[in-house]
């Protein structure tokens, strides 16, 4: 890990944050791969639209090891809802749904600062309705039904997980790799991990102005599911929702607080598998190329998959 941080280092280039939101995520998508493992073959791959439900059209892949009709994982990219797509999480979608044998959504979800928050929200919610209802048109088996994501992805997913449970739909499993979970980044490891570890405090800022509307979007518990409030003014109750698998990098501005929720949902009883991967940083699990960690995760999120579609 320390060598690719080094190579970075040398490579000299003009980090994300110095960059407007559109030359950013042309430099994330042109740099997504580099350190990836090779692209898995699976038998489908399809381009899809959903109507979300401001009636824009979102983009969607489907991917499927066989025509077989399967369990759905619905995945949501990472990218702080300013960067990332499809595209840039082609090959760990490709991956998870080779191995855990079953289907990935992967959703084209709307980015900032031209769609503020909650759009993203709404069109991780919007799939994950559209994905159980018409599935099943794609032969996909809609009553095994997960959801994930990284980073970003992974608070979306988290907030999906507690609209599911609201809504009387029930996941098997939420896969959570190092989730955003906090109002404000005040752990120590934000501290310690604040610069020269890939996701630094200053990436931090810069993706959140672009999202977020005003600081106190911060304590809405839809962005913030850690600590963020409800309507009513409360901490948000967690009881009742789906199991999780929570994949940590160990040398990440994120992990304390993905360590305070995987303790917050298991005081709300709530089944909570924690790994954490040491020595490794925010964006591992797309290094599987130089970092063995990251085939670690992939095996690990996999056979919680498995697990969970086979309960």
């Amino acid at each position: 890990m320390s060598k690719v941080l080094e190579r970075m280092e040398r490579a000299k280039k003009v980090p994300l944050y110095a960059l407007p939101p559109v030359q950013a995520r042309a430099v994330y998508e042109a740099s997504a791969d580099v350190l990836d493992v090779p692209k898995q073959v699976v038998s489908r791959v399809e381009d899809k639209h959903f109507l979300a439900r401001d009636k824009h059209m979102v983009p969607v892949r489907l991917y499927a090891p066989s025509q077989n009709r399967l369990p759905v994982l619905v995945y949501f990219h990472g990218g702080g809802f300013t960067v990332g797509s499809i595209a840039t999480h082609d090959r760990l979608c490709r991956r998870l749904s080779h191995l855990a044998q079953c289907a990935v959504v992967s959703v084209d979800y709307r980015l900032a600062p031209e769609y503020k928050f909650p759009c993203a929200h709404n069109d991780a919610w919007d799939a994950l309705q559209w994905v159980s209802e018409y599935g099943d048109k794609f032969g996909l088996d809609t009553a095994r039904i997960a959801v994930a994501g990284d980073s970003a992805g992974a608070t979306l997913a988290s907030f999906c997980a507690i609209q599911a449970r609201d809504a009387g739909l029930t996941l098997a499993l939420q896969l959570l790799f190092y989730p955003g979970c906090a109002r404000h980044p005040t752990t120590q490891s934000h501290i310690q991990f604040a610069q020269g570890f890939v996701l630094e405090a200053l990436h931090l800022v810069y993706f959140f102005k672009h999202y977020l509307n005003s600081e106190d979007d911060r304590n809405d518990w839809r962005f913030a599911p850690l600590d963020g409030f409800g309507a009513d003014g409360d901490l948000l109750d967690l009881n009742a929702v789906a199991p999780v698998w929570l994949g940590l990098a160990e040398c990440d501005p994120l992990v304390d607080e993905g360590i305070q929720y995987a303790d917050r949902l298991r005081l709300a009883g709530v089944q909570v598998d924690l790994e954490l991967y040491r020595g490794v940083v925010h964006e591992f699990i797309k290094m599987g190329h130089c970092v063995p960690e990251a085939m670690q995760a992939h095996a690990d999120a996999a056979r919680a998959l498995k697990t969970a579609f086979s309960r």
